[in-house]
């Protein structure tokens, strides 16, 4: 009796191909070295195009830093004139205010020298004769020593001229006790008590004076005395203070 036949068995037959593996690699390796290059070459496109930017960057840049260069040298500038004509605007400013205060003091003293021409020429009824007319303190380069200006008039009857003597003492203190000073002893200018004076219508007396260190001032006493028949005398005294401040 026959044995029932089995089914036929499956057989996975694999063919012999010969290189194969060969072509197989090789497509690899193709793909590999054109992905490669293809990178490459969009590295150096990438790279070009950055290195392109930077440059351009880097131009503006210089522009503008060129620029700002150009500003700030046109700003400084600016400033230093602005600084030179505020410079020459103060001086201008000082020098119109200086001259307007010269003119004032010089306005000033040529209505005091009218007033005075016309106290002599035009006098009052009880200001008429030999007059102390005024007397002037300045202070010199150091702290005791004064310039001093007297001023004598012949208020009035000008036509003959009037002569005399006029004494001027410094009443002051020296170690708390009340001392009077004759000019004589103050002023190498002065060499007697009673200065001579001959006048027709006023004459100035001036010197230098300088006060011992250990003195205090207080006040200028003139006394005039005039000399003929119709002899007059003229007294004023003056604060210390009030000479020192004008």
């Amino acid at each position: 009796m026959n044995e029932p036949r089995k089914p036929a068995e499956e057989y996975v037959v694999i063919r012999h191909r010969p290189g194969y593996r060969l072509r197989r690699t090789l497509i690899l390796l193709v793909f590999s070295v054109t992905a490669a290059v293809g990178g490459y070459a969009a590295g150096l496109a990438q790279g070009g195009f950055r290195f392109s930017s930077v440059e351009d960057s880097r131009d503006r840049l210089e522009r503008e830093v060129e620029e700002l260069q150009d500003r700030y040298s046109d700003a400084s500038q600016q400033l230093v004139n602005l600084e030179r004509g505020r410079t020459i605007d103060k001086q201008a400013l000082n020098q119109a205010r200086k001259s307007i205060v010269d003119l004032e003091t010089q306005i000033v003293s040529l209505k005091a020298d009218l007033t005075f021409y016309q106290n002599i020429m035009a006098p009052s009824e009880t200001s008429k004769g030999l007059q102390v007319d005024r007397l002037s303190l300045q202070q010199g380069r150091h702290q005791d020593d004064y310039s001093f200006k007297l001023v004598l008039t012949q208020v009035g009857n000008n036509k003959s001229y009037i002569s005399g003597v006029v004494a001027v003492n410094v009443i002051g203190k020296r170690n708390d006790e009340k001392e009077v000073i004759a000019l004589r002893d103050l002023s190498e200018d002065i060499d007697d008590l009673g200065v001579q004076f001959r006048f027709r219508y006023f004459q100035d007396i001036e010197g230098l004076l300088k006060l011992p260190s250990d003195f205090e001032p207080v006040e200028v006493q003139v006394v005039a005395q005039s000399e003929g028949k119709k002899s007059a005398q003229a007294e004023r005294t003056f604060d210390w203070v009030e000479l020192t401040e004008n």
